[in-house]
């Protein structure tokens, strides 16, 4: 409502200093700073102010709008088939680093599909293998190292218990 006016006596605090407080007897101004009686609610506080609401007389409801054919649409079912796509991009989100990935394919044929599983199969058994075979080798020398310090260990006590 255009004409509606806040009234005069609205504008009261939302709160107010107890009047019933009373400054503590061992309060010390100099120590303790000036003393503010605690806040209460004011019993005369009306709320935030807003004029009345009114019927609008254009109001004519939530707008929608229109549905009007588009002249340049068409339906068109080829529209990701493509002869070579080139290139593959993925953004992964990882918790853990060093996570590899290798060997994508992106095909519509099942028989490349399962062809290069059994390629992709293959690689990688053959890199398990070698990596058995790295982990077995370097276990082998830590084992021969640790044998040749407990060997060379022994002498030396030998040659104190001599001396």
């Amino acid at each position: 409502d255009p004409e509606d006016t806040k009234p005069e006596d609205w504008e009261q605090p939302q709160h107010i200093p107890d009047p019933e407080a009373e400054k503590p007897e061992d309060w010390d101004d100099d120590m303790d700073g000036e003393w503010e009686a605690p806040q209460i609610d004011n019993p005369e506080y009306k709320g935030d102010w807003s004029p009345k609401q009114i019927p609008n007389p254009e109001y004519k409801g939530e707008w929608e709008h229109p549905q009007i054919d588009n002249p340049d649409y068409f339906e068109d079912d080829f529209v990701y088939a493509y002869d070579d796509f080139g290139v593959v991009g993925i953004d992964v989100w990882q918790v853990k680093s060093g996570t590899l990935f290798d060997n994508m394919l992106v095909t519509n044929s099942v028989e490349d599909a399962e062809a290069a599983a059994k390629s992709f199969a293959e690689i990688k058994e053959a890199e398990e293998s070698a990596k058995k075979a790295a982990e077995e080798e370097e276990k082998a020398k830590r084992e021969a190292e640790a044998a040749a310090a407990a060997e060379e260990e022994v002498e030396e006590e030998e040659e104190e218990e001599e001396e």
